[in-house]
């Protein structure tokens, strides 16, 4: 009977279906559910399954896996498609499925080159080829086409025990953590014939290597370099949870920005920064000069400050932006107007295709109402940008979808950095898991930075989140409100922040080129 089953599970289509399965089955790792175990686990039943496969039929097999992977974890995707692009729900899930097949393409690479590299040793190609390989496959998904770097492994541990890990490896390094775990439970539970001395042979580096993660995780906790400066900033991040279908009409840009401004005016005696979200004023700076000649205003009085999204324009460009308003330094501006001279602004570098620049717009815009979304035809801000000086605090911004960039952030932290902070709108999602999984990518962003960081949303989630990652204070989705806390401010640089993701990608990519020289001498 058992013979009869493993012979099922190994034909064709149903091998297919179970890789299918095992994909999609991590998105449990992931927010909202958090079941972070299942991911090295479905992992371990993928390389055990593939194990006796042919290169073609593992690329197959692995492309099956990763379409469950992103079909499912990002589904969300067709929610903006559909309710607010103006495609039919067949033709959003239509470019959402081709979205995941194009992602599921990596982690089959992955698997293929390790297969091709290392075809009779399971010990190197679970423990060191495959792992190297998957690194370097979710990194180039980061950046190629622009990169879509959602769900790298390294995610679902964002609130599981391996996470301290990250403020020395980053979110990429607990890929390659989890991955070597799964291929370490791979290889102990491959049936070797050889008796139980050999099973338990077969379960050491198991051991070995869940030991060591658990120690560095302890270490990396107990060990940390930043501590608290014993000083603290008081914020209010106000959630305006404006309807998305109203956002851009012209008819409800005063009664918006109104809003964000009655919603902050209790607060100003005792808060000393501000945050408003991404394109909370959903208008270019010279078409509402009056309004922030006026919260400049309130601000500076009230020593306070107000960072707010916005439109900004320069030499004809327009740009998805963040500005200061109200008090930069610790005294009183000599000036209460606001300058809108470009000073002490932030504007958005890595844009979401489709929604904030459209490839190929000539061919694509007369194609359907999607690849005309407002705002659209953003410019690209720099890469590296000064820090927001707001009431004497240095604040590293990222806007929205750039917050999955590790590296653009990283490259925006240094030593005077106090507060990381992102804005966003996801109301483009609904009620999908989409802006909560986004919530746990920011979360993974202190962790490697050491920072506390601020995150104001239209709808949420807004949220404080503290330097190890934790969810301190936040307001439920699709409320309006303000959330207001003290937050402690710290100092200190982390491994990753020192670092990055250099080393990582250097021992990945030398574990491949001593791969690739051992294949070609055998």
């Amino acid at each position: 009977m058992l013979l009869r089953l493993r012979a099922i599970a190994h034909h064709a289509v149903i091998r297919l279906v179970l890789a299918y399965l095992a994909g999609a089955s991590t998105a449990l790792a992931f927010a909202p559910y958090g079941l972070w175990p299942i991911y090295p686990l479905a992992m371990a039943f993928a390389l055990g399954h593939s194990r006796t496969l042919t290169p073609r039929q593992t690329f197959l097999y692995w492309l099956s896996f990763g379409f469950g992977c992103f079909s499912v974890g990002i589904s969300w995707v067709h929610v903006s498609m559909d309710t607010f692009g103006g495609l039919p729900l067949i033709a959003s899930l239509g470019l959402m499925a081709i979205l995941a097949l194009y992602l599921a393409l990596y982690p089959a690479l992955a698997a293929y080159l390790s297969i091709r590299l290392v075809p009779k040793s399971l010990t190197l190609r679970y423990l060191a080829v495959f792992p190297a390989a998957w690194v370097l496959t979710e990194w180039a998904r980061g950046w190629v086409l622009t990169g879509f770097p959602w769900l790298w492994a390294g995610y679902s541990q964002t609130n599981g025990p391996l996470a301290p890990l990250a403020s020395n490896i980053g979110a990429l390094g607990l890929s390659l953590v989890l991955t070597i775990i799964a291929g370490a439970l791979a290889f102990a539970v491959t049936p070797s014939g050889k008796g139980v001395r050999e099973v338990g042979l077969r379960a050491l580096p198991l051991l070995l290597i869940t030991s060591l993660a658990g120690l560095g995780a302890f270490a990396s906790a107990q060990l940390s370099p930043i501590s608290p400066t014993g000083k603290s900033v008081r914020v209010a991040l106000v959630q305006g949870n404006i309807a998305q279908s109203m956002k851009w009409q012209p008819e409800a840009l005063w009664p918006t920005m109104l809003k964000y401004m009655d919603l902050s005016r209790p607060s100003l005696a005792d808060t000393d920064l501000f945050i408003w979200p991404e394109a909370a004023i959903p208008a270019p700076e010279y078409m509402v000069k009056e309004f922030l000649d006026n919260a400049n205003k309130v601000a500076n009085l009230n020593n306070s400050a107000i960072i707010t999204g916005i439109i900004s324009k320069q030499q004809n460009r327009f740009y998805n932006s963040l500005i200061v308003l109200g008090n930069h330094q610790q005294l009183q501006q000599e000036s209460p107007d606001y300058r809108g001279d470009g000073s002490n602004k932030f504007r958005k570098h890595h844009l979401l295709p489709i929604g904030e620049f459209v490839p190929l717009e000539d061919l694509l815009r007369p194609l359907a109402p999607f690849f005309n979304l407002p705002m659209s035809s953003f410019a690209r801000g720099d890469f590296k940008q000064p820090n927001l000086d707001v009431v004497g605090h240095q604040v590293a911004p990222a806007i929205c979808y750039e917050i999955a960039f590790p590296e653009q952030l990283r490259a925006n932290v240094n030593g005077g950095t106090e507060l990381l902070l992102t804005v966003s709108n996801d109301a483009w999602f609904g009620r999908s898991n989409g802006p909560l999984q986004h919530m746990e990518i920011a979360q993974m962003r202190a962790i490697e930075l050491g920072r506390p960081l601020l995150r104001a949303t239209n709808n949420g989630v807004t949220a404080v989140v503290n330097p190890s990652g934790k969810i301190t204070h936040s307001l439920p989705q699709f409320e309006t409100g303000v959330l207001k806390a003290e937050v402690p401010l710290v100092t200190g640089s982390t491994g990753f922040a020192r670092w990055g993701q250099t080393p990582l990608l250097l021992l990945c990519t030398i574990v491949l080129i001593g791969a690739v020289i051992r294949r070609l001498r055998l």
